[in-house]
Parts: C-alpha cells; sequence; structure tokens
C-alpha cells in the first residue's frame, strides 16, 4: 500500500511579522453592502488537531523548583565497586602476568593518574570469568604483575578486557590495607536557558468583529494570542529537551552571549543508555525491551519507568506485546502503579498503557512533540537515521549524593526569588488598546518569558531509543 501526504493546506504568511495590518478575516463595509449574506460557519477547524505538547514534564512527576543563580549544581555519587579494563599477558602455573590497566570506571587514565589504581592483595574478576590476585601494583603507573588465584596458568589477552575489584585476601598475621578506596563525588552544573515570545494586535482589529467564534466571542485576535501563548509552551518544552551546552558555554549571538544549556536528549546521549534498534524504531520485537532491561539492570535502575514514544514505535510495542500474550512471555509480577497511587484506571485516564517485563513496570504514552512534523518528527523513515524516536524515564526520586535530598530523576527548575518568579512571565503593554496604557503606540503587544532549565539525575538509569 502506497501512501502519501497532500501538502494543500499550507500558513497564509512567510516568515514572522511586527503586527497584521490585513482585516481580511473580519467583517469589512464591502461584506455589509453585499445584498447576499455569506454562509459562514461559526466554528473554525484545527486542521492539525490539538498542536500542544506540553505536559510532558508534568505527567511524569518532575518537580518544580526555584533557583536562584545562573545554573543549578548537584551531585551524582559513583559506584560503590571500582571497575578497570586491562591487558594481561601469558603466565605458566604458580608464575605471576604483567597487566596494563587502561580505564578505571569507564575512564582513559594517563600514568599521571594511574598511582595505585588497585591495591596489593585484591582479587579481580574479569569479564572472561578468571579471578587473579594483585602481587604488586607499580606506584606511579597502571601497571604491575598479578596471579592466578588458583595459582593455575594465564592466558594472554591483548584486547582489552574488563575486570572487578570484588574483595582481597590476606595471610595470617598481616596488617590492615595502608589505601583505602573512596566513592567518587561528581558535581554537575546546568545553566538555565531563556525563552521568549510575543504576539501584537493594533486598535483597529482589536475592535473588528470577525465571524469565527473563539474562546465563546467573535474577536479574531483573540485565536493568535492564544495560539501565541501555545507556541511558547510547546518551544519552551523543546528547548528544555532538546538544548545543548555550548563549547566553553560561550555561544555569541547578535544579541550577545550564551552558554546553552543541557536538555534531556543531550543529557542522555552523553551520561545515559542509548538505544538503536529496528530501522524504523528504537523497539521492534521483545528481545530489544529485554536488551534494554538487561542494561538497567547494570545500572540499579528502578522498577517503574514511564516510556514515552513516538506513534511508530509505540505501534511496534502494541505489536510485540500482542505476539507477547499470544505466547505468554509477558507473563510475571503484576503491573505496578506507584507513580499513579497505585491506581491502574488512574494511568489509563492520563493516557498511559502500562505493561510488565522482567521485574520492570512499563507506562507508555505517546509524545506528541516526537508526532509532529514541525517540531521533533521532522525526520522520514528513509532520511531519520539517528533521530530520537523515544524515551524511558525512570518514574523515582534520586537522593543528592551532598546533600541527600531526595528529588525526581527528572526535574525542571526556574528561577525565583522574593516572590518574583520566572517560571511562566506574560504582561502586555500598549497605547490604550484594551486597556493597557503604558506607552503612546497603537497596538497591544502580548509577551511571554521564561527562564527554566532541566536536572537529569542519575543519566545512566534513563533510556534513549533513537532510529537505526
Amino acid at each position: 500500500m502506497a501512501l502519501s501526504q497532500q501538502t494543500g493546506s499550507t500558513n497564509s504568511d512567510v516568515g514572522p511579522k511586527n503586527f497584521d495590518l490585513t482585516p481580511a478575516t473580519y467583517t469589512t463595509l464591502g461584506s455589509l453592502l453585499d445584498p447576499t449574506k455569506p454562509d459562514v460557519r461559526e466554528l473554525y477547524v484545527e486542521t492539525f488537531g490539538d498542536q500542544g505538547i506540553t505536559g510532558f514534564l508534568d505527567l511524569i512527576g518532575a518537580k518544580k523548583t526555584a533557583g536562584t543563580a545562573d545554573e543549578v549544581q548537584y551531585y551524582e555519587e559513583g559506584r560503590l565497586h571500582r571497575t578497570i579494563q586491562m591487558t594481561y599477558g601469558a603466565a605458566a602455573a604458580g608464575a605471576t602476568s604483567a597487566f596494563v590497566i587502561t580505564h578505571v570506571d569507564e575512564v582513559a587514565i594517563g600514568s599521571a593518574d594511574a598511582d595505585q589504581v588497585v591495591r596489593p592483595n585484591d582479587v579481580l574478576l574479569d569479564e572472561l570469568g578468571n579471578r587473579f590476585v594483585v602481587i604488586a601494583p607499580a606506584s606511579g603507573a597502571a601497571t604491575g604483575t598479578m596471579r592466578a588465584l588458583d595459582d593455575g596458568a594465564v592466558s594472554a589477552q591483548g584486547t582489552a578486557v574488563q575486570a572487578n575489584v570484588i574483595g582481597n585476601i590476606y595471610a595470617q598475621g598481616t596488617d590492615q590495607p595502608g589505601l583505602f578506596y573512596e566513592t567518587d563525588i561528581v558535581k554537575r552544573k546546568n545553566p538555565f536557558v531563556i525563552t521568549k515570545e510575543t504576539f501584537h494586535v493594533n486598535g483597529s482589529q482589536a475592535t473588528n468583529i470577525g465571524y469565527l467564534k473563539v474562546d465563546g466571542q467573535y474577536r479574531w485576535f483573540m485565536k493568535g494570542e492564544m495560539d501565541a501563548r501555545k507556541r511558547f509552551m510547546n518551544q519552551r518544552e523543546a528547548m528544555l529537551m532538546y538544548s545543548q551546552l555550548a563549547t566553553d558555554n560561550n555561544l555569541s549571538l547578535a544579541s550577545g552571549s550564551v552558554a546553552g544549556s543541557e536538555g534531556y536528549f543531550a543529557a542522555v546521549e552523553d551520561r545515559g543508555i542509548v538505544a538503536t534498534g529496528a530501522a524504523d524504531a528504537g523497539i521492534g520485537a521483545m528481545a530489544d525491551i529485554d536488551d534494554i532491561i538487561l542494561l538497567l539492570d547494570k545500572q540499579g535502575a528502578p522498577s517503574e519507568y514511564a516510556m514515552y514514544t513516538d506513534r511508530k514505535t509505540s505501534l511496534n510495542i502494541d505489536d510485540v506485546l500482542a505476539s507477547g500474550v499470544a505466547t505468554q512471555v509477558t507473563a510475571g509480577l503484576a503491573g505496578q502503579f506507584g507513580a499513579f497511587n497505585n491506581d491502574a484506571d488512574m494511568a489509563v485516564r492520563l493516557g498511559f498503557k502500562s505493561f510488565t517485563r522482567g521485574g520492570y513496570t512499563f507506562h507508555k504514552h505517546d509524545w506528541k512533540m516526537l508526532n509532529d512534523p514541525t517540531v521533533g518528527g521532522i525526520h522520514s523513515s528513509t532520511i531519520g537515521a539517528g533521530a530520537v524516536s523515544g524515551a524511558l524515564i525512570p518514574m523515582s526520586n534520586v537522593a543528592d549524593a551532598r546533600t541527600g535530598v531526595k528529588s525526581p530523576a527528572l526535574e525542571m527548575n526556574f528561577k525565583a526569588a522574593n516572590g518574583y518568579s520566572r517560571d511562566i512571565e506574560h504582561w502586555v503593554e500598549g497605547g490604550g488598546v484594551l486597556g493597557y496604557a503604558t506607552n503612546g503606540e497603537d497596538l497591544a503587544k502580548f509577551h511571554y518569558r521564561s527562564e527554566t532549565n532541566l536536572v537529569t539525575r542519575a543519566a545512566n538509569q534513563h533510556v534513549l531509543l533513537k532510529r537505526g
């Protein structure tokens, strides 16, 4: 079946404008003198449906808090246990083997950073199942000697393998270790992003009565103002999702320099799980869901997730679940609805479809922002490789490593101080038009402004779905 999208409906104007001088949509003298009254229906058609995309953050329980500086700072702790990558040479039974450590906790290290990466008597378990005991780590370099824990032969591994420090072993009567491990705490920060919008109407248009009913009235300019407000809310949310930090926090604009802000997608691409599955979506089979669950287990993820997807991915998951129910592969624990006061009906009312797999409960919801071709749905099936097709967001609170305060895994912050909030600012100025008298212009100017950012805590537990 061949499908095509017709493009007969387009916007009437090209580019942004100051204000509209063409009263074509209003009752004019010419139409009043026309002896035949036109049959004009008072309701306008929303050709593209409800184009709003806001509400994503509210639905997943993101918490809005007040920011009092140009950026938000927060702290995340590292892994409790140490992980290394190393290569090692062969050794006969009862002999030591030389090793070289290349990464610690997935971070590449140089000789200057590698002083005592591991300690004498530490026991290592590598991904091949081999167990070693460290004999002599070399000071000042990530090299040393070790031997098999069972004192057997060692086969060389020239390609780096992952190994974990699982414990240590000491002889009777020996002293305590002279060195200790300490969990790293990473300080993260994210600047705020300022989003603005405006809408203008002159006095003549503000007093014109039109044919079409807008919010119970026949004043067409109200439709423009309503659309401007909705466009502002959509753009603010899109910036929180797609924004990126500028190199050296310095992006030069005509109006000045900005630092940018780390949006949700950038945070997960940098520190989270990115799942690139089928050519048309991030999930194409039950095996894709299982692979994600295995990765979540490794990251100590919570058991409840909001799964926001574009339409194609949503349909793919429906097909996967339909086949799973038929073969009972989705059987398991009953679904949990902790994020909805443990009420499955509430999840349904909010548009979520929930399922359980491997002890995880996923609440699936369509993400309008990724379906709208004028926002995140710009990609097509032929050129959309690498485009975001969905996200899995933990529906849990994460404790700050420094303060201990628990906050949502995804949190929106806005600037505020002394009763003044920059969450959503709205004001009107004009020269008496609609009663707003602040200047001499024959205009009413509606302004919108917001200064917000998004904090993605424990990004390692978030999943971004991408097209293959």
